[in-house]
């Protein structure tokens, strides 16, 4: 899993989910065109931990401010159990951290370094023929009460074309089943309508990722190299990387950044106030503050 926050000038973290080993620093690196620092993790990390880097992006007139929060070491665990907490707790303290900016009396959210989870690309082992029970229970956990998810097919490559189209009927159908609510392309606006509604029905996408230049005809391009030819990174035909690019790049990035405040990061304000003490059920509709009794 990958969480991402970002502001353009800067876009919040991205969280990247999944196991060690599956190809995730390859695909943010592909994703953006960088490099990006990353600590080789072990298999046998005793907990999760979560390690977020911030990064100074500029493309074409555009900076972007990416913060990238890899989770190490999720899923490694012999005991699986509570895998997704130190997850949950992650992005709940960013939500915190913005809600006592907001109850600050001199407040200044216009400058403030917002570090609300924005996205989570949840990578998925292209091994087997369906979700793993973690998967369900992690991203039930952080569907619509807490981030916007895009289930990702990782080194789909190693799959054929027939399985693979089972494989993301199949994640769908069991997403769908167990009531876990991924993050789908906004249809309201005319101008994004189309291209949204079609890219819905493409996840979840199956990515390759490469930082490789291989020449394949007169041109270098991103792919890998095998003995039976190459897999252009860039190639539509070839997997879906190019529509993950344009949908959380170009796209939806605002809208991304719109739903983490005005949906999940409002619920988590509002259960806050509530346990505060606030009501707005006021005669006038207006919010007060419920004091104690007096004894």
């Amino acid at each position: 899993m990958i969480l991402c926050h970002s502001t353009i000038s800067s876009f919040n973290p991205c969280l990247s989910k999944s196991e060690t080993g599956i190809g995730k620093s390859t695909m943010m690196n592909t994703l953006f065109n960088t490099m990006f620092e990353n600590e080789e993790a072990s298999h046998y990390e005793r907990d999760v931990q979560l390690r977020p880097e911030t990064y100074e992006l500029r493309e074409s007139n555009v900076n972007l401010k990416l913060t990238v929060v890899q989770t190490v070491g999720f899923g490694d665990q012999i005991n699986k159990e509570d895998s997704f907490k130190p997850i949950l707790d992650y992005i709940d303290t960013q939500f915190e951290k913005y809600l006592e900016e907001e109850l600050k009396i001199k407040r200044s959210l216009f400058n403030y370094h917002d570090t609300r989870i924005h996205i989570c690309l949840y990578f998925i082992a292209p091994n087997g023929h369906s979700l793993k029970s973690l998967d369900l229970v992690t991203m039930k956990k952080l569907d619509s009460k807490v981030v916007n998810i895009i289930p990702i097919i990782a080194k789909s490559d190693t799959v054929n074309r027939s399985e693979l189209d089972k494989l993301k009927i199949k994640i769908m159908s069991e997403l769908v089943s167990n009531g876990v609510q991924i993050y789908q392309f906004p249809t309201e606006d005319e101008a994004v309508a189309e291209i949204n509604s079609s890219m819905n029905t493409h996840l979840p996408f199956a990515v390759v990722g490469s930082v490789d230049d291989v020449k394949v005809g007169n041109k270098l391009v991103k792919a890998r190299m095998y003995p039976w030819g190459s897999v252009q990174v860039e190639n539509e035909s070839h997997c879906d990387f190019v529509k993950l690019r344009e949908m959380l790049l170009r796209v939806n990035m605002e809208d991304l950044r719109e739903q983490t405040h005005a949906r999940h990061y409002e619920l988590y304000r509002r259960c806050k106030l509530e346990e505060m003490g606030f009501k707005d059920t006021g005669p006038d509709s207006q919010s007060y503050f419920a004091l104690p009794p007096l004894i």
